[in-house]
């Protein structure tokens, strides 16, 4: 399987815990056998939309034709970010925006007409407080938003998620055992 992996966090601090959630989901996946793509948020340079024009207008952003080409490329897709403010991290966002655009994600004009049909994804988020809380008391909103007004707008599904609580207040063994976990689901490209 073709799995393309967005480390969706904007900080490119090494020592981020998103950066090693993306990285051993990558090392699972590549010892499972499947071909893998590693973008790493931080390290890209683009402009943000301000206007439907720009939107609906073709880039000429060699960094987000990588982004595009590697969604294309993907048949299961990895977004992993931290929780900022109840969603993702602006930067992402932003990202998310000039890559899922018309004409590439979907037909011009028809935004119901999802062209990344027959791909999978999983959204890995780190958050400070406990995942039950946020699922719960906050209902998951801006999961729930990754999840239905993006991914599924363009065609992809099934969504899965995997949320990491409490990140900040881990134990150093949780957090191993949660590189574990993150691998085994890359192994097994889920």
């Amino acid at each position: 399987m073709r799995i393309g992996i967005l480390d969706g966090h904007p900080d490119g601090d090494p020592a981020r815990y998103c950066h090693a959630l993306a990285e051993a989901y990558a090392a699972g996946a590549r010892r499972g056998g499947h071909e893998v793509r590693l973008l790493r948020l931080a390290d890209l340079d683009f402009p943000v939309l301000i206007d439907r024009a720009s939107w609906e207008a073709p880039h000429a952003c060699s960094d987000l034709t990588t982004a595009q080409d590697m969604v294309a490329w993907s048949e299961h897709l990895v977004i992993v970010h931290p929780l900022w403010l109840g969603a993702q991290p602006a930067r992402l966002r932003a990202l998310l925006e000039q890559v899922f655009r018309p004409g590439f994600a979907f037909k011009a004009g028809q935004p119901m007409s999802g062209r990344l049909t027959g791909r999978s994804a999983r959204i890995i988020v780190t958050m400070g407080m406990p995942a039950a809380f946020y699922r719960l008391w906050f209902g998951a909103h801006g999961l729930k938003a990754l999840r239905r007004n993006i991914l599924a707008l363009v065609g992809i599904r099934p969504v899965r998620d995997t949320l990491i609580g409490n990140v900040e207040g881990l134990k150093p063994a949780r957090l191993q055992a949660w590189l574990a976990t993150v691998e085994k689901l890359g192994a097994r490209g889920r």
